[in-house]
C-alpha cells in the first residue's frame, strides 16, 4: 500500500536490516531480521548463518529472515541477497559476544527509589544538538509545548545531584526519535524504534548514560511504548503487513494519511475486565488508537509482536538496562501484551518491569499484576511484576487538603488504600508516586500550593510505605505547575539551572524555599536507602483517629514507626494504643528532626506535622 510514497523513501534509503545485529547465547536465539528494500520479497538470501524460514511482508518491499543463532559463533556474516532482473544487495550481519553475567541481571526492586526525568526539560548538557536538519521540529524554548534542548548529556551532567539526593534509579520519559513536526518533546509518538533522537544524543551516549549509573550503584530504567508509536515512523509509509496496525474501515476520515481509517481509543480501559463488556466496547478501548498522530499496534499480528519483543530484547542487551516503565500498559491487547512481557522476563528473569496501569480501583490495577488472584479469576496472567498505585496518588491529591476526618476523608483515604493491598500478588513491587509527567504538580495550584508542610506529608509516606517510591524531576524543589489550567507544558517546566543563562541555579543555588524542599527530601531518601526494613517489611497500620495515620514498617527485630498529622493543630496520641508496633521499646528516634522520643509518655505533634521513628 502507498507504493509511491514508499519507493521515494527507499530510493534515499535502499537497504534496512533491524534488529542490526544479535548476541550469541540469548535464550531468543532465533532472530527475525526484518530487511526492507525495494521489492525485498522477491529476492533469495544466501549465508552462512542457518536459516529457519523466510516470510515475506504483505508490502513486496519487507522480507522476514529467522535465523537460528544458538550455535553461531561470534563473527559477522555476510548475507548475499539476489534476484531475477535486479540489482543483487549485500549487508553484513554480526553477531557479538553476549556478557555472561547480562541474563541474570536484577532489576529495580523496593530498595530502589526512582528518579523520573523527562529529559527535554531537565538540562541542556549539550546545546549542539537542539536542532537537528533530519528532524522536523526545532527548539524553542518560548513555547510551552515546544522542544527546548534537554538532552542525555544534561542528564549525565546532573549525576551528582541525583545521586546526593538520594535516588537510586532513573527513569527517563522516553528517547527514541519522535519526527512529530510539534510537541515531539514527549517523544511518546516514536519515529525510529532503533535510534536515539540526535536531539537527545545517540545510542552510544545512551549506554555511556547506563554505565555512568552502573559506576555509581545506580540503575537505569527505559520507558518502552509497546501501545503505539507515530505516525511519522518510517514503516507508516509502507507497512509490512496488512495487520500491522489497527484500521477501521468504518472511520469517516478516509483522507487520514497514510492509513484506510482510524478510530481513538475509548479510554475504558475497564473493559478489559469487565465479564459483561460488549465486543464494539472492547475493540474500541483496546484497538482504538491513543490520539491520530499515534497508530495503535496490531500485537495480534505475530510478526509485529516479535518485532516489539526483539527490539526491547535489543534495547536491554544493548544499553545494559536495569527495568523498563510500560507506557499505556493496560491499553494493550491482552493476550499480546501478556506475550511480550513473558518473553522479556523469559530473557532476564531476574529482570523489573513496571506497567503504567491509571485505572482508579485497586482490582483493576491489580488484575494486571503477574500471579493476581483477580486475573485468576478470568485465567489471565501478564506475566507483569509491577503496577503503579495509582489509587494512592489518587489519595495523595485530596487527602492532605481535608483538614477535618470524615468517614472516607482526609487520613482515613491513605489508610482505606491499603487494606486492599490483599487484592496484590506482590505488594513490595508496586510503584508509589505523588506525582509524574502527566499528573498536576503536587505543589501547584489547585493542589498544595507550595505548601511545604503539605509536601513533607505526601513525602514521608511515598518514602516509608511499601512499595517502590517514585519522585518526579522538580518534585524536590517544589516546582508547580497546573495541567488543567495551562496543559501539559506547566507540568514540565525546565529546571531551573538546567540552561546556560538561567537566572536561578536550583541545582547548586536553591531559594530558600527550594531548599527547604530539598533538604528534607534529601534526608528521607537518604535515610531510607541504608534502611532494609523500608523495603522488604511488613505494613501494620491503624485506623486513623483525630486525622492523624500511623503506621509501622517491621521486619525481623527492626522497626520503624511512621506518624502522618493531618490535622492542622497539634494532637496528643497514646501510645498504648500502637503498642503491638512498639512492643517493649522505650525510646526511638525521629530522624526528621534529630530528636528523642520518649515512649513511655503520651507523643505531642504539631499540626500538619510527621515524624519518621527509628525504634532500633
Amino acid at each position: 500500500m502507498y507504493f509511491a510514497f514508499a519507493k521515494a523513501c527507499l530510493a534515499q534509503s535502499p537497504l534496512h536490516v533491524e534488529p542490526p545485529f544479535w548476541w550469541a547465547g540469548m535464550q531468543h536465539s532465533e532472530v527475525e531480521v526484518l530487511i526492507h528494500a525495494p521489492n525485498a520479497a522477491k529476492y533469495d538470501l544466501q549465508t552462512r548463518l542457518p536459516i529457519i524460514k523466510k516470510v515475506a511482508g504483505d508490502s513486496p518491499n519487507y522480507l522476514f529472515v529467522t535465523i537460528d543463532t544458538e550455535q553461531v559463533v561470534v563473527g559477522t556474516y555476510e548475507m548475499k541477497m539476489t534476484a531475477h532482473k535486479l540489482p543483487s544487495l549485500t549487508f553484513d550481519y554480526e553477531i557479538k559476544p553476549r556478557v555472561s553475567t547480562s541474563k541474570d541481571r536484577n532489576g529495580f526492586d523496593s530498595s530502589d527509589a526512582i528518579y523520573l526525568i523527562m529529559p527535554d526539560r531537565f538540562a541542556n548538557g549539550d546545546p549542539f544538538n537542539d536542532s537537528v536538519d533530519s528532524m522536523t521540529e526545532k527548539t524553542n524554548r518560548d513555547e510551552k509545548g515546544g522542544r527546548h534542548g534537554g538532552d542525555i548529556q544534561g542528564i549525565i551532567d546532573h549525576l551528582d545531584y541525583i545521586e546526593d539526593l538520594g535516588a537510586t534509579a532513573i527513569w527517563s520519559t522516553p528517547l527514541l526519535a519522535d519526527n512529530d513536526k510539534a510537541y515531539s518533546y514527549h517523544t511518546y509518538a516514536q519515529s525510529d524504534l532503533y535510534q536515539i533522537d540526535p536531539r537527545y544524543g545517540t545510542n552510544e551516549l545512551y549506554r555511556r548514560l547506563a554505565d555512568e549509573l552502573h559506576g555509581r550503584d545506580m540503575k537505569l530504567v527505559m520507558d518502552y511504548v509497546t501501545n503505539h508509536w507515530g505516525a511519522t515512523h518510517w514503516m507508516m509509509q509502507d507497512l509490512p503487513t496488512d495487520t500491522w496496525i489497527h484500521q477501521f474501515d468504518d472511520n469517516k476520515d478516509k483522507n487520514y494519511f497514510p492509513v484506510k481509517g482510524y478510530a481513538n481509543s475509548s479510554y475504558r480501559q475497564t473493559t478489559q475486565m469487565d465479564p459483561h463488556a460488549s465486543a464494539i466496547d472492547k475493540k474500541y478501548a483496546e484497538k482504538g488508537w491513543f490520539v491520530s498522530t499515534m497508530p495503535d499496534l496490531n500485537q495480534s499480528d505475530p510478526l509485529m509482536l516479535n518485532y516489539l519483543i526483539q527490539n526491547t530484547i535489543w534495547w536491554i542487551e544493548y544499553a545494559g538496562l536495569d527495568g523498563l516503565r510500560v507506557d499505556t500498559y493496560s491499553y494493550n491487547e491482552k493476550e499480546g501484551i501478556a506475550a511480550w512481557t513473558k518473553a522479556i522476563m523469559k530473557e532476564y528473569p531476574n529482570f523489573n518491569i513496571v506497567g503504567e496501569t491509571w485505572l482508579h480501583d485497586q482490582a483493576q490495577i491489580a488484575y494486571w499484576q503477574k500471579d493476581s488472584p483477580v486475573g485468576a479469576i478470568q485465567s489471565y496472567n501478564t506475566g507483569l511484576p509491577s503496577v503503579m498505585d495509582f489509587t494512592l496518588h489518587d489519595a495523595l491529591m485530596a487527602s492532605f487538603n481535608e483538614n477535618e476526618q470524615g468517614w472516607d476523608k482526609g487520613a482515613v483515604r491513605l489508610y482505606e488504600n491499603f487494606v486492599n493491598d490483599f487484592l496484590y500478588a506482590d505488594v513490595d513491587n508496586i510503584l508509589v508516586f505523588a506525582g509524574n509527567h502527566d499528573t498536576n504538580r503536587i505543589s501547584g495550584d489547585g493542589l498544595y500550593n507550595g505548601d511545604l508542610d503539605k509536601y513533607k506529608l505526601a513525602m514521608t509516606l511515598v518514602l516509608t510505605t511499601r512499595g517502590i517510591p517514585q519522585l518526579y524531576y522538580g518534585d524536590e524543589i517544589g516546582m508547580a505547575g497546573n495541567r488543567d489550567t495551562d496543559g501539559d507544558g506547566d507540568i514540565r517546566r525546565d529546571f531551573p539551572g538546567g540552561w546556560k543563562g538561567d537566572a536561578r541555579n536550583a541545582f547548586s543555588n536553591p531559594t530558600a524555599l527550594q531548599k527547604g524542599y530539598q533538604d528534607f527530601t534529601k534526608k528521607l531518601l537518604n535515610y531510607r536507602k541504608n534502611k532494609p526494613v523500608l523495603h522488604k517489611g511488613e505494613l501494620l497500620q491503624y485506623v486513623p483517629e483525630q486525622n492523624c495515620y500511623v503506621y509501622f514498617r517491621i521486619k525481623g527485630k527492626s522497626r520503624v514507626m511512621v506518624v502522618i498529622n493531618n490535622n492542622p493543630s497539634e494532637i496528643e496520641l497514646n501510645l498504648e494504643r500502637f503498642r503491638e508496633g512498639i512492643q517493649e521499646r522505650k525510646q526511638g528516634q525521629d530522624i526528621l528532626i534529630e530528636n528523642s522520643i520518649d515512649l513511655t509518655q503520651p507523643l505531642k505533634i504539631g499540626g500538619k506535622k510527621s515524624m519518621v521513628i527509628d525504634l532500633d
